[in-house]
């Protein structure tokens, strides 16, 4: 079993930033995909990006591309969501996901372990 805490959220007014941390616990998450997904109020979770266990691989949904980055410390089991140029509409719970895939899906059905979210929230 893997356990997944995210940490980071918070608020910040537009055109700020935050850094998420997702810490794994139970389970060496090295060799494991993870992934960052949110979900607003009153709307389907959304994928928000992945990184493969070597951090070889990266890939970000269109509406955060360009604006946040995500890296992992495969020594310490953690995973990071640096989020720049924050816009209102980032506003959501974040949540810090993990599939033994060798792939990087972007769907949520690919991942096997959650975390409980954090939220983030950005105001005008």
């Amino acid at each position: 079993q893997v356990q997944l805490v995210e940490s980071g959220g918070g608020l910040v007014q537009a055109g700020g930033s935050l850094r998420l941390s997702c810490a794994a616990s139970g389970r060496t998450v090295r060799r494991y995909t993870m992934g960052w997904f949110r979900q607003a109020p009153g709307k389907e979770r959304e994928f928000v990006s992945t990184i493969n266990w070597s951090a070889g691989r990266t890939y970000y949904g269109d509406s955060v591309k360009g604006r946040f980055t995500i890296s992992r410390d495969n020594a310490k089991n953690t995973v990071f969501l640096q989020m720049n140029s924050l816009k209102p509409e980032d506003t959501a719970v974040y949540y810090c996901a993990a599939s033994d895939t060798i792939t990087i899906p972007t769907t949520d059905s690919a991942y096997h372990y959650w975390g409980q979210g954090t939220q983030v929230t950005v105001s005008s």
